[in-house]
């Protein structure tokens, strides 16, 4: 038997973080897609099941374009059971009043149902699971024998409002299937089990970087075992690149160090940011529109992020004459103020001194 184990999907999430506004309904639009081409991938390989642990949806209002798509792709397939739990963002059920629910469309209540996938007369593979995550785990009955899955929408931890990893051990589970976390997280849960977070189809943001997809489960139904795979999905992804941009005097050396970057023509349909980081002179230049601009071909979005320190050395200044001399003893003096901070007024004071724009 097979199972795609999916979360966190968030179809119809408006993308608007810093894309334009065309690449933000691209993008919009190719959440849906990625859904779409998961349960195509699914039919070829003859998955008898897609669980998908919470957050199918990414907000209280669903457009009537998201929700037919999914509709339609679920009436599509009618040989694959699609058994969806309501995470905390799916706020608004996607079955509109007066539409049938499909049959091979199974919602987890609030409270403990167990679905059996495959029995044998002696052992079964069955699949449980609860919209509240917080539901007293003693509620929950399973037989030792079978091979159990359970799944939950939510946070890992000791609070109340938290799946604490505790109250599931020692109760027959052979995995737990989770959502809510967006990254591909997997632990031992015992004796003899396993948890897991798939994490999202697609990453929608920079603290959503690296491989994103789902996981397949293959169950032998003659010995119940298991082998389990993540299996990377996403149309695009996000990256993040630090570079070390110490003794670079200008924008034009900035992009030279970061063109030395290796493999950058692999990321060529992703989102990437650049980080710059190290130490540079109060007398560098760097023109953070000017680098992106000359990125902006090179992938499908690029953003660049400053986070380099401004070294000071105050000794060069002590016997200058000039303006800028007395500008930087003045700033020396100061207390109070950290020297990160300094280095930063003293940059942008040169730049006004110089007449060149300040770049805050």
């Amino acid at each position: 038997m097979r199972i795609i184990h999916c979360a966190d999907l968030h179809l119809d999430a408006k993308m608007t973080a810093h894309l334009s506004r065309e690449q933000a309904k691209q993008r919009k639009d190719e959440l849906l897609h990625t859904f779409g081409r998961m349960v195509n991938y699914a039919e070829e390989r003859k998955v008898n099941a897609i669980l998908i642990a919470g957050d199918m949806f990414d907000r209280n209002t669903i457009s009537v374009q998201a929700r037919k798509y999914v509709y339609d792709l679920i009436t599509s397939h009618p040989y694959i059971v699609f058994f969806y739990l309501e995470g905390n963002h799916d706020a608004a059920s996607f079955i509109v009043e007066g539409q049938a629910t499909p049959e091979n469309l199974k919602v987890f209540p609030m409270g403990w149902k167990t679905y059996v996938l495959y029995d044998d007369g002696e052992r079964a593979i069955t699949l449980s699971g609860a919209q509240d995550a917080t539901l007293d785990a003693d509620g929950l009955r399973l037989k030792q024998q079978d091979f159990n899955i359970v799944t939950l929408h939510g946070q890992i931890g000791e609070k109340d409002d938290e799946i604490n990893l505790k109250d599931y051990c020692d109760k027959g589970i052979d995995y737990l299937a989770l959502g809510h976390i967006h990254s591909y997280t997997e632990g031992v849960l015992l004796p003899d089990g396993v948890y897991c977070y798939p994490g999202c189809l697609e990453g929608r943001g920079f603290d959503e970087c690296g491989d994103h997809g789902f996981v397949m489960l293959d169950i032998d139904e003659r010995n119940f075992s298991l082998m389990r795979q993540f299996v990377s999905f996403a149309a695009r992804r996000l990256y993040e690149f630090e570079v070390d941009i110490s003794g670079c005097m200008s924008t034009y050396e900035v992009i030279n160090r970061m063109e030395a970057l290796e493999r950058l023509s692999s990321y060529r349909n992703d989102l990437v940011r650049f980080v710059l980081v190290g130490e540079t002179d109060i007398d560098s230049e760097k023109n953070l529109g000017l680098i992106e601009e000359h990125f902006q071909d090179d992938f499908y979005f690029v953003t660049v992020r400053d986070r380099s320190v401004t070294r000071v050395d105050y000794r060069q200044f002590r016997l200058d004459k000039s303006l800028k001399g007395e500008f930087v003893r003045l700033l020396e003096g100061k207390q109070g103020i950290s020297e990160e901070k300094k280095a930063e007024i003293i940059r942008c004071g040169i730049q006004a001194l110089n007449g060149e724009e300040i770049v805050l």
